[in-house]
């Protein structure tokens, strides 16, 4: 017996077991199914045959409240969200190019504000730069993806050779550079632990140089960690059969191997190392950070209570002024760690679990929040200007004097050269004689 007689087979005998008709499932036999199949193909329409047996299955099925699940079926991720999240999915080619661009903007200007000479001199800044400069580059990498995936493909149904190895570099470009940008936020919130947990310290422990190291290693250290996706995914081809006389072609597209240790070890270390590690350290040393800040101001209201000399007062003052700058700097770190974690954390626990369950887990639920993750993690890097304008009066200060200087470049006097001014001098002087 083939298999779609098999399946019309089951099919017919499901309904007539749901009606209470399952003695009557005696006499739909195989016999029965092509001899129906042969007539409708006598009739010469027999491309109208599936969509009608399709129709009747699906009408008698709702009719009967039946639900027919094939071989394999697994049940993860179902109910009304599901709905909701595939409502998105048809709109996330156009939400995500909103955000590429405006992110691609708020992040170069990052960048401009963080290369200035006195934000470039605290090597906390030069960590955002570098953090900047990776998302800078992730957005503009995903916006061909979005471009052909979400608004090209879904009219041409073209899966050409040449959009297949884009999609796989587009992968592990993508992964690359998200992961530099956790080892980044991680680099971040240590370096900002250090420097309020050994105050008295950290212009030791805080160095340039360690800055260096630290940025460096966070760009060195994801091509190492990705090895197994690199391993796991490639480019796989499919025959398509030909439809209403058209010739049939091969459509290539980017699949892994559902089977092996390699796709499992892939699972755990992308779920595991790249995600929830990070995670859990970001949350203890953001949970610290919250103690430390409130700490700081039961300090502030001791001061403010303190009653002292006209001398005192004074130091006390600048004390506070310094421990505000210093509370603002935290906060600002803080809002970022925070938003890391709302956006990293819900992958890793959907990687982990992909690991743990299996391939039917990862198609059913890991693939329906593909684009919804995406968007999340493309908001983390066009929100950040955001939280640095808001919460860091010495940025805002820079940014105005930035576009102040650009703009009003063009109606100030140029400045005299040493030639002229020494020309001017000589003149000057000749004048006095």
């Amino acid at each position: 017996m083939s298999n779609n007689s098999q399946t019309l087979l089951d099919i017919f005998q499901e309904i007539l077991a749901a009606s209470g008709n399952s003695s009557d499932s005696k006499i739909i036999n195989e016999t029965r199914i092509l001899s129906a199949l042969k007539e409708q193909a006598s009739k010469g329409k027999p491309e109208n045959f599936g969509s009608v047996l399709i129709k009747v299955v699906s009408d008698v099925q709702s009719k009967l409240n039946l639900s027919i699940k094939p071989d394999g079926y697994c049940g993860y991720c179902e109910g009304d969200f599901r709905d909701v999240i595939h409502a998105y999915n048809g709109i996330h080619g156009y939400v995500s190019l909103m955000v590429c661009t405006i992110g691609v903007i708020a992040n170069t200007m990052n960048v401009a504000v963080l290369t200035r000479r006195d934000m470039a001199a605290a090597p906390i800044n030069r960590l955002l730069k570098w953090l900047a400069v990776a998302d800078v580059f992730v957005m503009l990498e995903y916006v061909p993806f979005a471009i052909y995936k979400y608004l090209v493909l879904p009219e041409k149904l073209d899966f050409p050779y040449s959009w297949a190895m884009y999609l796989l570099f587009h992968m592990h470009f993508a992964q690359i550079l998200h992961t530099a940008s956790i080892c980044l936020t991680l680099s971040l919130a240590i370096w900002r632990y250090i420097a309020i947990k050994y105050s008295d310290r950290s212009h030791i422990l805080c160095t340039e140089r360690r800055c260096s190291i630290a940025i460096l290693t966070s760009f060195l250290l994801p091509p190492i960690l990705c090895i197994p996706t690199f391993m796991v995914f490639d480019i796989h081809t499919k025959n398509i059969t030909a439809v209403n006389g058209r010739p049939a072609y091969i459509a290539y597209h980017v699949d892994s191997d559902s089977q092996g240790r390699l796709y499992q070890l892939n699972f755990w270390v992308h779920a595991v190392l790249i995600k929830l590690l990070p995670c859990s350290i970001l949350t203890v040393i953001s949970v610290w950070l919250i103690r430390a800040l409130y700490s700081a101001n039961q300090h502030q209201k001791n001061l403010r209570n303190y009653s002292a000399c006209p001398a005192a007062e004074k130091m006390v003052k600048r004390q506070h002024k310094a421990d505000k700058r210093t509370d603002r700097t935290t906060k600002m770190l803080l809002a970022v760690l925070l938003l890391f974690l709302v956006t990293e954390l819900p992958q890793g626990i959907l990687g982990l679990m992909s690991g743990l369950i299996g391939w039917c887990f990862f198609k059913r639920c890991y693939d329906l929040f593909g684009e919804m993750m995406d968007f999340l993690a493309l908001l983390n890097g066009a929100i950040n200007f955001i939280l640095y304008c808001s919460m860091s009066r010495q940025f805002r200060q820079t940014f105005r004097q930035l576009l102040l200087q650009r703009h009003l470049a063009r109606f100030l006097p140029p400045n005299p050269s040493h030639s002229d001014s020494h020309n001017q001098n000589t003149c000057t002087e000749k004048i006095k004689r």
